[in-house]
């Protein structure tokens, strides 16, 4: 497997096709992980779209058709949008693959929105919004400095899919640089999901 730096200095092609290669790796396996997963993390996951991951990955070429610095700030706000979802699929599988240690997690559950202090109970991950999704993995270490600072950025940008209001909406080298971060992040997370043997495991190339 290749660390961050290498990302950094990969074609930004040959990093996208990654991401979509895992994701569909990551779509095969989980879709149907009846009999490996717990049944209620397993029927969670079945109500999942990861083929929508899948496309959403294969979406992220829009972004790189042209140089970073000739993307139009509407392409822009919408690769935002477009790599906002990914992060938000890939943290959601985490989460239904870990839904047992999830449930169990009461004292950080209790001090996040993941916790519906109303009902008393704690909501299902795939039901929660990108924010309370951070909000949680970072109060349960989930996330490691350069995950936190990516997700929190890309949430933030992001956010400028509601254009009225002005938003910084960063730039596409940003953007770009972004999408390596993620496929680094992304192969963490896909690593960390237990597998019956390493040949299921997801292959980036």
């Amino acid at each position: 497997m290749h660390n961050a730096t290498l990302d950094e200095n990969h074609p930004i092609h040959n990093v996208v096709a990654r991401i979509e290669k895992l994701n569909d790796g990551l779509r095969k396996f989980w879709s149907d992980a009846a009999g490996w997963a717990p049944i209620d993390a397993a029927e969670l996951i079945s109500k999942s779209r990861l083929d929508r991951q899948v496309s959403l990955s294969r979406s992220l070429r829009h972004w790189i058709e042209v140089p970073p610095a000739d993307i139009e700030d509407g392409d822009l706000i919408l690769g935002w949008t477009n790599l906002g979802s990914l992060i938000e699929g890939t943290i959601k599988l985490f989460l239904a693959v870990y839904y047992q240690d999830y449930k169990k997690d009461l004292d950080t559950l209790k001090t996040t929105k993941a916790w519906h202090h109303t009902k008393d109970k704690l909501q299902d991950p795939d039901g929660l919004m990108l924010d309370v999704l951070i909000d949680y993995c970072e109060k349960a270490d989930l996330l490691d400095l350069e995950e936190r600072t990516l997700t929190r950025l890309v949430q933030s940008r992001r956010n400028a899919v509601h254009a009225f209001k002005d938003r910084p909406i960063g730039t596409g080298a940003e953007l770009h640089l972004s999408i390596r971060r993620y496929l680094t992040m992304q192969r963490r997370m896909a690593n960390d999901l237990p597998y019956p043997d390493d040949s299921y495991r997801p292959r980036e190339i």
